[in-house]
């Protein structure tokens, strides 16, 4: 059984790793697919919040198996858990040195990092990005939902910067455009989003 040091050691040495290779060596690095279960779960989106028994019906995997990586991870700092009743809630721990790194490495594993490079930030008109979806919710999946808010947003332009990016990720990105002051509306409608990118003043 891995201690708490050695765990955040190997944890450590993954993320510096994938974030100098390429996505694809996650399920190297990391054998236990539980584990970047758990990951994708809380620290692709912190405001993630979930019961063991919702993990073990989202995952598909046992009871035991997400009980033991959650003891992993707890013990390492890297998750908190309050009591609600007689249920655990688990959420990521966003003081967590590694933290940060974890979620830029999610984002490199997930191919999100090429859909805010090559294709948020290249767009004009965009006033903010959203992550919706499976991905927003910390599941894993062969499509990425996002929600842009902005005027005149180029669509021919913008489908082929996303046409390129899916071919570089092998997933597929489906989007929904829609105005600044139609913003809270979608967002009600999608409490999961979480914002990838928003424009800066000046």
């Amino acid at each position: 059984m891995l201690n708490k040091f050695t765990f955040i050691a190997h944890l450590n040495i993954c993320v510096l790793l994938l974030l100098k290779n390429n996505q694809a060596v996650l399920q190297t690095l990391i054998k236990s697919k539980t584990r970047i279960n758990l990951l994708l779960k809380f620290f692709l989106n912190s405001n993630n919040r979930s019961w063991l028994r919702d993990m073990e019906t989202e995952f598909g995997e046992s009871t035991n198996a997400i009980r033991q990586e959650l003891i992993h991870l707890e013990k390492a700092g890297m998750l908190k858990s309050e009591m609600h009743g007689n249920k655990k809630m688990y959420r990521a721990n966003t003081n967590h040195p590694l933290f940060e790194e974890i979620h830029k490495l999610l984002l490199k594993h997930t191919g999100i990092d090429h859909v805010i490079e090559r294709i948020v930030i290249q767009i004009g008109g965009l006033h903010s990005a959203y992550l919706t979806g499976a991905f927003a919710k910390g599941n894993d999946s062969p499509l990425i939902d996002i929600l842009l808010i902005g005027d005149g947003i180029e669509r021919t332009y913008l489908a082929q910067l996303i046409d390129k990016v899916e071919g570089l990720i092998n997933r597929k990105i489906r989007y929904i455009i829609a105005k600044p002051e139609e913003e809270k509306i979608y967002l009600m409608n999608s409490p999961e989003a979480f914002l990838l990118w928003e424009k800066t003043a000046g």
